[in-house]
């Protein structure tokens, strides 16, 4: 007896780009092999050379912002904390099911807004310290999912779109901030909802303004920040890897020397969409509401919480000075005010 089979094909290889993740395979009732299956996926360290080596390419070629002109009067001694965090750019909320609209149009105008009205009620200062705590995009891909475990969400808007805003709106304020203050110290924290973006956000941002000694970039690809001023530390955190109970032992281990030489230490974090402070042997902590609307998830999970944001107002001695409250309902009334006048 003649027993055909089918001729073997080329040796398999693993396409460029690709992982093997997997193997499957078709037995017999003995256990024995019949066919087998080789499962790959896209292979994400090759995917994040491949985007390291797309802005090394690019980033050379980014306009330089022009010059803004060296405010006056601004006090030596202190420092204005601009802090927003978890602004889900690229959100969609129904106003129906969430108690509130959103989406990229709205999520702009807002903070373009919150800015306006926050960096005229803050004090003279001579640094701000731009502190975005994360999640500033919704979604860090084209698909609409959490990076990690791949939520579906509810997506307004295209990523290069999105990316697109971003870039615009971040800019305006930088360049804002830089008006009223003679130093600007920009933090685009790392994230659970967009690390990818976190990482271009940090690299575009330090390359544009490579040119403007007024204004500095933390690059650091760690999750966790700091910055100093006088006898001030000031520690920043998304809190998606270090709640708000335990990130000040992080804070102190980590920047260890600067943690010795100050006598104040401040802690700040989101994640939570809502407010919550504690004092703790080593610091103060806090944890930021933010300015977006929830979403269905956490509306339908009765997730709630106010809407606001922060201008926290530092000395060079003694810590705390003063701080503005912001809520999304007050900027829209001071804004439809001054529009009404």
């Amino acid at each position: 007896m003649i027993k055909q089979t089918r001729a073997a094909g080329e040796v398999f290889e693993v396409p460029d780009g690709q992982a093997i993740k997997g193997i499957s395979a078709l037995v017999d009732p003995n256990g024995r092999e019949l066919v087998k299956w080789i499962k790959t996926d896209r292979d994400a360290g090759a995917s994040m050379s491949a985007m390291r080596a797309a802005f090394e390419g690019f980033k050379a070629e980014l306009p330089r912002e022009p010059a803004v002109q060296m405010p006056v009067g601004c006090s030596s001694h202190l420092l204005n904390q601009f802090t927003v965090t978890d602004l889900h750019f690229g959100m969609l909320s129904w106003r129906d099911e969430t108690g509130a609209d959103y989406d990229l149009g709205i999520a702009e105008k807002l903070l373009m807004d919150w800015f306006t009205i926050a960096i005229e009620l803050a004090p003279k200062a001579h640094t701000a310290v731009l502190a975005q705590l994360g999640d500033l995009l919704h979604h860090d891909g084209h698909d609409s999912v959490t990076p990690t475990h791949k939520h579906v969400l509810d997506a307004d808007s295209r990523l290069q779109k999105v990316i697109r805003v971003v870039i615009r709106t971040m800019r305006r304020i930088i360049r804002m901030l830089l008006a009223k203050h003679e130093h600007v110290h920009v933090i685009m924290a790392d994230a659970n909802h967009d690390p990818a973006s976190g990482a271009w956000l940090r690299e575009t941002f330090a390359t544009f303004y490579e040119d403007e000694p007024r204004i500095t970039v933390d690059t650091s690809p760690r999750s966790y920040y700091s910055y100093e001023w006088g006898d001030t530390s000031l520690f920043y955190h998304h809190g998606h890897k270090r709640k708000i109970a335990s990130v000040d032992s992080v804070f102190a281990g980590s920047f260890r020397e600067l943690y010795g030489r100050t006598k104040h230490s401040f802690a700040h974090i989101g994640h939570l969409h809502s407010d919550e402070w504690r004092k703790t042997n080593l610091m103060k902590v806090e944890r930021h509401e933010t300015l977006a609307a929830p979403d269905a998830y956490a509306a339908n999970g009765g997730w709630l919480s106010g809407r606001s944001a922060k201008v926290i107002t530092y000395g060079r001695k003694g810590g705390e000075f003063s701080r503005v409250i912001l809520t999304a309902q007050a900027v829209e009334d001071m804004m439809q005010e001054r529009i009404a006048a």
